[in-house]
C-alpha cells in the first residue's frame, strides 16, 4: 500500500516559485541554508539537484559568505541596456494597454500581442522594437 502524497491547494508550483523570488529575505534564507549543509559536509553535487541551480552557483554563495558574510549573499545590481523609452513614454504605453484596444488605433484585432506592440511603439514613438524571434 503505497502512502498518500500531499498536494499544495490554492497555490501552483511556479506560484510558490515567484513568492520565494519576490523576498530577498526568502533567498538569501534558502543560499544560507546551503552553505550551512555544505558545512555539515554535504557535496555541491548533491545540493545542485535540491536547490536548482549549479553546483559552481552553490560554491560562489559559499565564497561569497565567507568573504562578506550575508551581505554578499544578496543579488548584487545588475546593469543593463539603457530604457529605449523614457519613463513617460512607458506609462503613457500602460494606459494604453489597460484603456485600449489595438482595433482604436487602427488594428485589425481585439487584443493586444508583442507584434501589434511592437509596431505601435514604432508608429508612435519611432522606436523599432525586436524581440528574440523577429531578428532572423
Amino acid at each position: 500500500m503505497s502512502r498518500k502524497t500531499l498536494k499544495i491547494n490554492g497555490y501552483t508550483s511556479e506560484q510558490i516559485k515567484a513568492l520565494i523570488k519576490s523576498e530577498n529575505k526568502y533567498t538569501i534564507g534558502i543560499r544560507l541554508y546551503a552553505i550551512y549543509q555544505v558545512s555539515l559536509g554535504q557535496s555541491l553535487r548533491k545540493l545542485e539537484t535540491l536547490y536548482h541551480t549549479s553546483f559552481k552557483q552553490i560554491g560562489n554563495w559559499v565564497h561569497r559568505f565567507e568573504k562578506e558574510g550575508i551581505e554578499g549573499l544578496k543579488d548584487k545590481q545588475r546593469s543593463g541596456r539603457n530604457a529605449r523609452l523614457q519613463e513617460g513614454q512607458r506609462e503613457e504605453i500602460r494606459s494604453v494597454l489597460i484603456n485600449n484596444r489595438p482595433q482604436e488605433f487602427g488594428y485589425n484585432t481585439a487584443t493586444w500581442n508583442g507584434p501589434i506592440l511592437i509596431d505601435f511603439i514604432k508608429s508612435k514613438y519611432g522606436i523599432e522594437i525586436y524581440n528574440r524571434y523577429t531578428i532572423f
